[in-house]
């Protein structure tokens, strides 16, 4: 039991230093700004890590990104948006890309969308500055989705839930 636990707190760790490292410092250009895809390691750990240990290190990561790059205000709806994120997506299968956790990408895209939508329109008091963030929060979406299914599908044909004992019982 004890290893259980050291093993899954290390675990949590090393996602959220991945959602950070790669919400705060690795970003992609687009026309219009930029977009990063830490999301792709949050959906990553909620796909691998029992719920709790996946909120710590999707809300860790993605928090301490926000606050260390000059965005703390949106903090407080980071926390929000990336815990309901989280909880679209499975660990009870065998495989990462499971039909849940690729069903998922869609709920969890329009939390992250619609959630800092509603947060920048009450926040700039206008409903119309935020829907051009949208459109960044939805590239932001779909490069994470991209690489959380590329990553994914590497980690299942490594096998990588059943070496790391991740695979719950029954297979369920």
């Amino acid at each position: 039991m004890k290893n259980i636990s050291i093993r899954m707190l290390s675990l949590s760790g090393i996602f959220a230093a991945l959602i950070f490292v790669f919400t705060a410092f690795v970003h992609i250009p687009l026309f219009y700004g930029y977009v990063h895809v830490g999301d792709a390691f949050l959906f990553l750990a909620a796909s691998l890590l029992p719920a709790p240990h996946a909120i710590f290190a999707a809300v860790f990561g993605a928090v301490l990104a926000d606050c260390l790059s000059g965005f703390a205000i949106y903090a407080p709806a980071t926390l929000v948006i990336k815990l309901l994120c989280v909880l679209f997506f499975t660990r009870k299968k065998t495989q990462i890309l499971a039909k849940r956790n690729l069903l998922a990408l869609l709920p969890a895209a329009g939390v992250s969308i619609g959630g800092y939508y509603l947060f920048e329109a009450i926040l700039y008091a206008n409903y119309l500055t935020p829907a051009y963030a949208a459109l960044g929060n939805l590239g932001q979406a779909v490069f994470s989705s991209i690489l959380f299914v590329l990553l994914g599908r590497a980690l299942d044909k490594m096998k990588i839930k059943e070496k790391l004992h991740l695979a719950t019982s029954a297979g369920i």
